[in-house]
Parts: C-alpha cells; sequence; structure tokens
C-alpha cells in the first residue's frame, strides 16, 4: 500500500490520470481550461498610450471630452436617488448629503432657479456637454 494515495485509493488513482491525460498529451491548454487562456485585446499599434488627447477614446460620446463625461458621472453619483423634480437648492443638498466638494455644491446652488428632473439637464445647465447622437 505504500505506492497508493492515501487519500483515495487505486481507482480513484486510474481516473484522475485518464482525465488528465489529454492535458499532459496536448501540451496546450484544453476545453476543460477556457478560465485560464487570456482575453483577447484590442490592437493599440499606431496609438500613443501616453498621449493626452483622448477625445476618440472608446466610451466617450461625440460632443463630450473625457472630462465632462467623468464630471458628469461623478454627478450621477453625488445626486443618487434624484427621481422627482427638484430646484437647485434640494439639488445642493443631496449632493452635499452624498459627499460632493464643495465645489460641486457651490456651482449646484448656483444653477438658474428652476425645477430639474433629469441629471442630463443638470450636466447641461452647468455646462458639462452633451453627446450627440450618432448616425
Amino acid at each position: 500500500m505504500g505506492d497508493q494515495s492515501a487519500k483515495h485509493g487505486p481507482h480513484i488513482d486510474d481516473e484522475m490520470r485518464h482525465e488528465t491525460e489529454g492535458l499532459q498529451r496536448a501540451g496546450r491548454p484544453t476545453h476543460a481550461e477556457e478560465w485560464k487562456e487570456t482575453e483577447p485585446v484590442v490592437d493599440d499599434r499606431g496609438r500613443d498610450a501616453t498621449s493626452a488627447n483622448l477625445a476618440g477614446r472608446e466610451g466617450t460620446p461625440a460632443g463630450m471630452s473625457p472630462d465632462d463625461v467623468e464630471r458628469r458621472s461623478d454627478m450621477a453619483r453625488y445626486l443618487a436617488g434624484f427621481h422627482e423634480p427638484m430646484r437647485p437648492a434640494a439639488l445642493a443638498d443631496r449632493a452635499a448629503g452624498n459627499g460632493a466638494p464643495d465645489d460641486v455644491v457651490r456651482d449646484l446652488r448656483k444653477l438658474p432657479d428652476q425645477e430639474y428632473t433629469r441629471v442630463a439637464e443638470v450636466s447641461e445647465a452647468l455646462g458639462l456637454g452633451n453627446e450627440t447622437r450618432r448616425a
């Protein structure tokens, strides 16, 4: 019994040897190990990865800069739960309660005094840019 594993019997040893035989023979990943394979990547040849010009970057809609997208995303996070029409003071209070920096709260208080129903309206009033539809 010195030959055999202490965890299982010879029958299970033979089964395990049979299960890994294809992997050992192939010398490459098998379908059983797809989770180990690397994901395909976007071909970045011809692009300068250190360039500050990110206007054409994926995820940046036409008509907006990456900074506009980032600021609008932050604004949506600060105004989380914003579903009913709100005036600038109420928007500023909500943002402050959600951890918005003082400059954001101050900008919200300076908005024209009207009711805002969507974050997009607030972003547009703040001059954060507006995406244009792609054809």
